[in-house]
């Protein structure tokens, strides 16, 4: 057995030697092997109880393994020894009771945390990592010590039922929703989610995965795995890197044959590809920061995007998420929906729902007027016909809910059977009344 002095040399020693090593084996068995062959090569003769020890060590946080495993805590913020601050769900920031002991055990846990790295940039000084449970690390090296980042990944992803729940969404919304994302088999709506960091965009883009049709082929591309794509079978997940940017992603995802191409974030000059995808008919979804629907437009018409104003139109609708405060708790919301229904001078934007900060009461979600006529003249229903399919997919939303089917999984599943059949998943769940479209 070694010391403990040695033996901090020699562990340190082997978590450097796999830095960036073990995010390409997803098996934990296989992890530990690879642990015990790099200690051998190091030390021939060291002793098995010494294996263990690092291989205990390997999977051991210290005082973040608490909070990675706190379902409540959203975000952890390691700065250096100084201080650990927490983003809680409902809360916001807070301010940990303790902090990484000493710079040598900083140190050890950032060599810990590097073995799981994706990427490294700037002359290896800044790092993103994928911890084996999902969850999403970036180390920033520093001459005061590291700086941690930790998103910390749900264990359970939030289903559209759960953000009605939560009082993000009414039914009648989640229903309009459901329409955007399946489009009635023909159009589905070429889609944009803003807000700002921590609003929700990504967990409202995730709910809706539930609505994809199962036939449909999938390409997501994000900076960071978020999105949780086991509801399609026919989907590809792809991460961008320092040798591969989201615009030569986007650019190459139009080869891959996709019904739909997802994009996390939407930031830079990917958005040309992603309009360019949405002009030859690939149907488009994604995130992008702002704070009300116009920002959205200011910022794909200016630098980095510099989007031509006349081709913004592609886009069908802006949904806007937000933090807001009502009494004293942090509560996420969908803000606004608007639909893009022309150019004169501008992007005209026509607003179909809007939240009032300042009442906290929400106006009602006006019938979709473009996206509608759209559809309309693509199927052959009437106007009518399809806000009635609207609002019927909301009071199906509801009778789940009811029926304690409120899981990604569960709505999943009958979403499919009533793409399969409507009027026998409508009797499945004693709503033949509500009728279905004349298909």
């Amino acid at each position: 057995m070694m010391g403990p002095e040695e033996f901090y040399a020699f562990e340190s020693r082997i978590f450097a030697e796999l830095e960036s090593r073990l995010s390409q084996i997803p098996e934990e068995g296989d992890r530990s092997r690879r642990i015990e062959t790099i200690a051998k090569t190091i030390s021939p003769a060291v002793a098995q109880e010494d294996i263990r020890k690092v291989i205990a060590d390997s999977k051991d946080f210290g005082l973040l393994n608490k909070y990675i495993n706190d379902e409540s805590v959203e975000d952890i913020m390691v700065n250096n020894t100084a201080n650990v601050f927490l983003y809680i769900s409902g809360k916001g920031y807070e301010r940990s009771q303790e902090s990484v002991a000493s710079r040598k055990e900083l140190d050890q846990l950032v060599r810990k945390l590097k073995m799981y790295a994706t990427t490294s940039v700037s002359n290896r000084k800044i790092f993103d990592v994928h911890l084996p449970n999902g969850s999403r690390v970036n180390i920033v090296d520093s001459p005061m010590g590291a700086d941690i980042t930790i998103r910390n990944f749900k264990k359970a992803t939030l289903s559209m039922i759960d953000l009605v729940n939560n009082g993000e969404l009414s039914y009648n919304m989640a229903g309009r929703l459901w329409l955007y994302t399946e489009g009635l088999k023909v159009r589905p709506a070429n889609l944009l989610i803003g807000g700002m960091p921590a609003s929700g965009k990504t967990t409202l883009l995730n709910a809706m995965f539930s609505f994809f049709r199962p036939e449909q082929r999938i390409v997501v591309i994000e900076e960071t795995y978020e999105l949780n794509t086991e509801m399609q079978e026919n989907s590809v997940r792809l991460e961008t890197s320092p040798d591969l940017p989201m615009e030569e992603l986007v650019k190459n995802a139009l080869r891959m044959r996709p019904d739909l191409i997802i994009i996390g974030e939407v930031r830079g000059e990917e958005a040309k590809d992603m309009l360019t995808a949405m002009n030859i008919g690939k149907i488009s979804m994604g995130t992008i920061h702002a704070s009300t629907a116009r920002d959205v437009i200011t910022r794909l018409e200016h630098s980095p995007m510099n989007i031509e104003m006349d081709i913004i139109p592609l886009i069908d609708a802006i949904i806007l998420v937000s933090q807001v405060n009502e009494n004293n708790q942090l509560v996420r919301k969908i803000t606004q929906v608007s639909e893009i229904s022309g150019i004169e001078t501008k992007v005209l934007l026509s607003d179909l729902y809007v939240y009032d900060y300042k009442t906290h009461k929400s106006s009602d979600i006006l019938p979709s007027v473009t996206y509608r006529d759209t559809l309309a003249k693509l199927t052959g229903f009437t106007p009518t016909e399809i806000v009635m399919e609207e609002q019927r997919r909301g009071k199906i939303l509801e009778r789940l809910n009811k029926l304690g089917i409120r899981d990604m999984k569960g709505i999943s599943a009958f979403v499919k059977e009533y793409y399969q059949d409507p009027k026998k998943a409508l009797a499945k769940i004693d709503l033949s009344n509500l009728g279905t479209l004349p298909w």
